[in-house]
């Protein structure tokens, strides 16, 4: 155990996120997400029983965001799915990224299949317990100055 430090934050996961660099994209997705399939070899780590709201709070809580990219988080977009439309766990993101502050706008939402290939880019993937259809989120690593 480390003081301050949330406990979903596993010593591989924590691994994994330090040894990112600024531009890197983290995937934090769902239960039935294909996530060994789309990984292509890289890093998967596993959170199940909690929700993506709570894995992408730990995730947030050490994980700083990039200010250089006009969009440094994404949802995948429910098929078929009015403008606007965000379940309550992609609106549970959106507002984890507002609480960070930045803007809702500024949160993308991705159709299905680009998410899928967004995820390529990705250089970790985090499967939470999320239950829910299209409880999919990428987050992009900005810098911690000092």
């Amino acid at each position: 155990m480390l003081k301050g430090i949330d406990p979903l934050l596993t010593p591989e996961l924590l691994m994994h996120l330090c040894a990112m660099g600024h531009g890197e994209w983290v995937a934090v997705v769902d239960a039935n997400f294909t996530a060994d399939f789309l990984s292509q070899g890289k890093p998967v780590v596993r959170i199940p029983g909690h929700s993506l709201e709570r894995v992408s709070r730990a995730v947030l809580s050490v994980y700083p965001l990039a200010v250089d990219v006009a969009q440094p988080a994404a949802f995948m977009r429910v098929c078929h799915s009015a403008e606007g439309h965000r379940t309550a766990a992609q609106q549970a993101v959106v507002d984890l990224v507002v609480a960070e502050g930045f803007q809702a706008e500024q949160v993308e939402s991705v159709e299905r299949y680009a998410f899928y290939e967004k995820i390529k880019g990705a250089s970790l993937i985090v499967q939470s317990g999320e239950g829910t259809a299209y409880g999919n989120a990428l987050f992009c690593k900005g810098v911690i100055l000092v």
